[in-house]
């Protein structure tokens, strides 16, 4: 069985009300997931704010998930942008440690073309030092990952592993699930969809 099958959960990230990171809330949070039965966690995506944290404050809460988590369940890393070279330059300086894959979100705001998310995400796969999940949100990044852009990407990298979809379109989620490779995954990135994407294969 895929170690990222079943349920995963994206932490929030916790502060203090004087905007410093809770560091003892996120080890509660840590260890009620991983003793609520969870399959596998996911640090600093769009839920923990990632967007509103300094280099410094991620590498930080990166290291102490790891360290609290403690191999206990498998790690997944939130490290995107819509700056090819700049989220490639932070994979690379990336502390791999106690983490199993990094999530990427697909380039918000310059409103790529097809090709150009697939180049994105080909320059990401050539420079990841682990295995790469695709994230498609285009109700925040105002793009859509079109199915054949995904499985394309799947079929071309054996390390871009799965996709978290969150476009609502069942039929997107069809085509992704007739045309992915065998082992590749489709992830639900939409709470209110996933029963009937899992009744899909997801």
């Amino acid at each position: 069985m895929n170690k990222f099958q079943g349920t995963g959960v994206a932490l929030v990230t916790p502060f203090n009300t004087d905007g410093s990171v809770d560091y003892n809330g996120l080890k509660n949070l840590i260890n009620h997931l991983v003793e609520g039965g969870i399959d596998y966690l996911v640090s600093l995506g769009t839920t923990g704010e990632t967007a509103t944290m300094t280099k410094e404050e991620k590498k930080k809460v990166w290291a102490y998930t790891a360290e609290i988590n403690d191999n206990r369940l498998p790690l997944v890393a939130g490290i995107g942008g819509n700056n090819t070279l700049a989220v490639a330059e932070e994979m690379k300086s990336f502390n791999t440690n106690g983490y199993s894959a990094i999530l990427s979100v697909s380039p918000y705001y310059n409103k790529p073309t097809q090709e150009g998310i697939y180049q994105h995400y080909k320059y990401l796969a050539e420079v990841s030092p682990l295995d790469l999940m695709l994230y498609n949100v285009p109700g925040r990044t105002m793009s859509n990952m079109t199915p054949e852009t995904t499985c394309r990407l799947a079929h071309d990298f054996k390390n871009i592993i799965a996709t978290k979809e969150a476009s609502g379109s069942f039929d997107q989620f069809n085509q992704i699930m007739r045309d992915k490779p065998e082992d590749f995954l489709l992830i639900s990135g939409d709470d209110p969809v996933t029963l009937p994407m899992i009744a899909l294969g997801a």
